[in-house]
């Protein structure tokens, strides 16, 4: 293996580490607008506009991606959502 190939194959395993992920939010038929609003507000930091705008998509489409990034920094923030009673995953 050359020194570039060995290179490639070092860069593309960090490149996988550093994947970004999301958290999607799912509907659900049990807590309110307001309560996921602030929810989203409180746990990933959304302002009023982007809190109102991903409990609406959730709403009528069924899901949303409400926050983006490492897996390190999503996985506390998707534990938050789901100890509030909201139906949370990390893709």
């Amino acid at each position: 293996m050359s020194t570039i190939e060995k290179i490639q194959e070092e860069l593309d395993v960090l490149l996988q580490e550093e994947k970004e992920h999301e958290i999607i939010l799912y509907n659900d038929d049990v807590n309110t607008f307001d309560f996921v609003i602030d929810s989203l507000i409180s746990v990933c930091e959304h302002t009023l506009e982007q809190a109102e705008q991903c409990t609406i998509l959730v709403h009528y489409k069924g899901k949303c991606t409400v926050k983006t990034g490492s897996y390190k920094d999503l996985e506390p923030r998707c534990s938050m959502l789901l100890d509030l009673g909201l139906s949370a995953e990390i893709q």
